[in-house]
């Protein structure tokens, strides 16, 4: 390392702790023991142009150990990346560019939001997925429009972590060849050495998952940093995982100890590290000399993007129907739905909504040719191969089902992952329960508006036999109560189409939730089930409104059926998206479930809990808050109150 160089890296520590002191909140420790590692990367390895951090072809990195979010924003700022030294004094402060963990969307940079540990390099995982897709479908000989690598930052927590394990696993399989892992090995933790938890050969277990390791015995030795991601460059047909030995804390009072984990150095313990790392510059002040250098590599990044850009323009006059149809994925344009009729064509049968569910998809799968995903090892279950389309795999780049195992947390991340990239629309798939598994991974989605299509299948006690560890009851409430996400249930072919055209239009994710069992089509435009809840069958002045979602709607109807023929009005709306439905208008709302109409019966073979803001004070469900049973389905349903007696009983006793 020259002196220049030196001077970069100390100025990367210092800079990280003082911002971390001034917010009295952050952690240290990472930032201070990698400022080498990330230096190395950004300066010598990684293409990306600062005044464009967006430019397609770039190298992607992710901050696994999201904790360590000083680091890279020290790293963004001296490379000129549109992170001011204001935005650094800023660092965790509300509405800062400098959150405490890395967020898509808010800092300039920032390829994903990470935090939950884990998740970064299963993201990492989707991104290395998506270049081989988008490179098989669209690089020509002499015309590479996508090739760059997808580096990651993980610490031993991110190690630790089950999701960790099962993205490696499937990236070994997979061939991922420009996934370089950088792992900051240091033995702490927040509860100190990791003797006391974690003792397992980390480099082993990749080994037998197919990925290359290479160790480094000193983090701060920049050659040895240097040949060890030169020679991952080099294998093409592994993974690559680059253990480096690091201290916690580095040139700190605190090195080696738990102690700088997350919690700040302190004024004092600051002006020692400045003193130790021979840094002899006011309070947040990079020296001029350092930017000179840092920000002349970003220049020359930025004629790498030239380069691109004209053989682009290359590209354009050679290929020009490639070339408009790379442009339009890339910019997230999706085909107009609407001028799709087939889509909302209804089958005269009942039918499971999975199978609707599958025939959409494949459907959708002919005029959005950028649409991949597949399923947890379920999808003749749920119904989700694309079929003819082939499969996803080390030798075959342009298959679009992909076979994620049986890795539901992992494969939800991954999404993440392909979808940011950008250039594709993915969709994954399970059972309904094993949205347990995901829900971390399903929440990052909502958090940084990406539209990845979650298919779950085989909801409620539909699911019949199995019992109820399979019967989800309660998952319906968990996932709608996450923020800017849409769940849709829906009750037939229709509403399973509107739930397509939902997600691929929404900057957000959406669930859609499917019946095992055979449901009948709804005599209604299915169109309106865009706004999330609309009148299925109507009455000019309803005594009583019967609301429900999924296979529940045809028991509504059967029970209107028995209460009109004692004389009671009967309105029946379907929800098959309360998220939608509660962003439409007020007198929309009102011409569906108008407020003098009071009595109100819910049913929906889930938690009551999401139904009460509409049924209100004067309302009944018929729903389930217990765990379900092991039984034929009609049995359980019969058992758990869902007929249309039942039903019928709920509005008399309201009526009275």
């Amino acid at each position: 390392m020259n002196k220049i160089q030196k001077k970069a890296v100390s100025a990367i520590r210092v800079l990280s702790s003082e911002a971390i002191d001034k917010a009295n909140s952050g952690h240290p420790g990472l930032p201070l023991g990698c400022a080498t590692i990330g230096f190395t990367l950004f300066s010598k390895f990684l293409n990306f142009n600062p005044k464009d951090p967006d430019y397609y072809n770039r190298d992607r990195f992710i901050l696994s150990a999201g904790h360590g979010s000083m680091l890279l924003y020290s790293l963004l700022h001296i490379f000129g990346c549109g992170v001011s030294m204001d935005d650094i004094k800023s660092f965790r402060q509300l509405g800062s560019k400098t959150p405490g963990h890395p967020e898509h969307g808010v800092t300039p940079g920032v390829e994903v939001s990470t935090g939950p540990l884990g998740q970064g390099i299963a993201n990492a995982v989707g991104f290395a997925m998506a270049e081989t897709i988008m490179s098989a479908r669209y690089n020509e000989p002499g015309h590479e429009v996508v090739n760059h690598y997808t580096y990651a930052l993980c610490g031993d927590g991110c190690m630790m972590e089950g999701i960790e394990s099962e993205a490696a696993s499937l990236a070994g399989t997979l061939k991922l060849g420009k996934l370089i892992v950088l792992y900051d090995s240091n033995n702490i933790t927040i509860e100190g050495d990791t003797v006391t938890a974690f003792t397992e050969d980390v480099g082993k277990r990749h080994e037998a998952q197919g990925w290359q390791v290479i160790k480094v015995a000193d983090g701060e030795d920049v050659a040895s940093i240097t040949r060890a991601i030169q020679k991952a460059q080099r294998e093409t047909m592994k993974p690559s995982l680059i253990i480096i030995n690091t201290k916690i804390g580095y040139g700190s009072e605190l090195e080696g100890s738990e102690a700088c984990h997350g919690a700040p150095l302190g004024a004092e313990r600051t002006e020692k590290l400045k003193k130790n790392l021979g840094y002899n510059y006011p309070p947040f002040t990079v020296p001029e000399e350092v930017y000179t250098y840092c920000r002349r590599i970003g220049r020359h990044n930025a004629k790498k993007q030239r380069m691109w850009e004209d053989m682009m323009a290359s590209y354009k006059e050679k290929f020009p129907l490639k070339y408009e149809q790379f442009k339009r994925e890339i910019s997230g344009k999706t085909v107009e739905l609407d001028a799709v009729p087939q889509l909302w064509e209804k089958p005269e049968k009942p039918d499971a909504v999975r199978n609707e569910s599958g025939a959409i998809l494949n459907k959708l799968s002919v005029v959005v040719p950028n649409l991949v995903g597949g399923a947890a090892d379920l999808a003749p279950s749920t119904k989700t191969y694309l079929k003819g389309l082939g499969d996803y795999g080390a030798f075959n780049h342009m298959g679009r089902n992909i076979h994620f195992g049986i890795r539901e947390h992992a494969m939800a991340a991954i999404c993440n992952g392909i979808k940011l990239h950008g250039g594709l629309e993915v969709f994954c798939s399970t059972f309904f329960v094993f949205s347990d598994y995901m829900r971390n991974a399903m929440r990052m989605s909502a958090l940084m508006n990406l539209n990845v299509i979650y298919v779950l299948t085989h909801d409620s006690i539909g699911v019949g036999e199995d019992g109820p560890t399979h019967q989800p009851v309660e998952h319906l409430a968990s996932l709608r109560a996450i923020p800017n996400m849409n769940v849709f249930r829906p009750a037939d072919a229709g509403e399973t189409t509107a739930a397509y055209v939902t997600a691929l239009r929404s900057k957000c994710p959406t669930c859609i939730v499917c019946s095992r069992q055979n449901l009948p089509q709804l005599d209604a435009n299915a169109k309106l089930a865009l706004r999330g809840g609309y009148i299925v069958s109507d009455v000019k002045k309803p005594d009583v409104i019967l609301m429900a979602s999924g296979s529940e709607v045809s028991l509504a109807l059967e029970a209107k059926k028995i209460l009109e023929g004692e004389g009671v009005e009967v309105r029946v709306v379907s929800m098959p998206c309360m998220e939608l439905y509660d962003k439409q208008s007020k007198a929309y709302k009102e011409s569906v479930m108008p407020s003098n109409c009071t009595k109100r019966v819910a049913i929906e073979a889930g938690v009551s809990m999401p139904w009460m803001k509409y049924v209100g004070l004067e309302g009944a469900t018929v729903c389930m808050d217990t765990f379900g049973e092991s039984g034929k389905p009609s049995d359980l349903f019969a058992h758990f109150g869902f007929t249309a007696e039942n039903v019928a009983q709920k509005a008399r006793e309201l009526l009275k």
